[in-house]
């Protein structure tokens, strides 16, 4: 609010300007980053609040926007409803995260033919809080999907310049890896490996459940399954009924399943176990270590790619949110649950072995 003064004008009226919005709070795709780890500490962020108007009809200064830097990939959620709010794809794309507040109006705008010098002004739009959380599902052209065990490490490590870790014991790979696998004349696609999943991961078991949230953008879903399993369709059948609990939309993506360990498969044993495969998906037999079928597997591969109608998007299914509350109840039903042993237990009372030998005075 603000009334004209100038030398020889008795009566300037009103001439308030308007507040400045405030500031915008914005997330911006950035390929030079990989992880999310440059927020870690930076929990609490703030854009810059708008300035007030002044005299001379002079609207206030608007409020820095911030942005908040991010990998492509990453998907917004509130926190507290565990809605999905949006997804970051690409290099220099903006989302403005949370909008800054309108300016309130001066009382310039007020005057009136019956009320020619208002004494005040609209206010402007509070500031808003909101706690969001920010994951990153990588980007890649082809999930490997498997058991752990299966190979999934060995063959990203064979195809492409990555170097997971590899042993001889589950869950080996802790978390998912990425590889540029390269193809003819120059050619490539991306490939990334996630964690084994066991039965019961889309309901927390295992690892499965923390990262099947990285094959969701994949363009086509490379199942493996060794040789020496005792049931190839039964395992197969398995890893889809845990994507089709997680996301329904996960099985309407192209699928290659390839039949790893194959070095000491003869033709004959090959043709006899195709007869026990799947018949709706492309099955390949392979082995990482002798290179058997990994070009025919590239073939595959390259060409699920190119093929317009495996580009599925997928819907971002909400988050689950554990409330404080709901974690205090369950507390506090196992503290019902627990029982107290007596301080008066006899087994705990050790006056009846005194005069053993052990507590004599030297």
């Amino acid at each position: 609010m603000h009334l004209h003064r100038e030398k020889f004008i008795t009566k300037g009226g009103p001439d308030g300007g308007d507040g400045g919005r405030g500031g915008n709070v914005i997330l911006r795709g950035n390929s030079n980053y990989w992880t999310l780890i440059h927020l870690k500490f930076a929990r609490h962020i703030y854009a810059g609040d708008g300035a007030s108007g002044s005299g001379s009809r002079s609207t206030g200064k608007s409020g820095k926007d911030q942005i908040i830097e991010v990998p492509c990939g990453t998907v917004a959620y509130d926190a507290e409803t565990g809605e999905f709010l949006c997804d970051i794809t690409e290099n220099g794309q903006e989302v403005v995260l949370l909008k800054g507040g309108r300016g309130g109006l001066g009382n310039w705008h007020f005057r009136t033919s019956t009320n020619q010098t208002p004494r005040y002004a609209q206010p402007g739009e509070p500031r808003v809080e909101k706690t969001v959380i920010l994951q990153l599902k990588v980007l890649a052209d082809v999930g490997l999907v498997g058991f752990p065990n299966a190979g999934k490490s060995t063959l990203l490590s064979v195809v492409s310049a990555a170097k997971p870790q590899i042993a001889d014991y589950p869950f080996t790979t802790l978390v998912p890896n990425l590889g540029i696998v390269s193809y003819r004349d120059n050619k490539s696609f991306v490939m990334a490996d996630i964690p084994g999943i066991i039965e019961g991961a889309s309901e927390g078991r295992g690892l499965g459940l923390r990262f099947l949230r990285h094959i969701e953008r994949n363009a086509i879903l490379l199942f493996m399954i060794p040789a020496d399993s005792s049931g190839i369709a039964k395992e197969y059948d398995i890893l889809l009924n845990e994507l089709r609990k997680y996301n329904p939309e996960l099985v309407d993506k192209h699928r290659i399943l390839a039949i790893t360990k194959c070095d000491m498969l003869d033709d004959e044993l090959i043709a006899e176990m195709k007869k026990e495969l799947p018949a709706d998906v492309k099955c390949v037999f392979i082995s990482s270590v002798s290179g058997l079928g990994i070009m025919e597997l590239k073939d595959a591969i390259w060409e699920a790619i190119n093929d317009e109608s495996n580009l599925i998007e997928i819907t971002h299914r909400p988050m689950e949110i554990t409330k404080k509350e709901e974690i205090d109840e369950e507390i506090d039903e196992i503290d019902e649950d627990f029982v107290d042993e007596d301080e008066d237990d006899d087994d705990d009372d050790i006056s009846r072995y005194k005069g053993i030998g052990w507590d004599d005075p030297l």
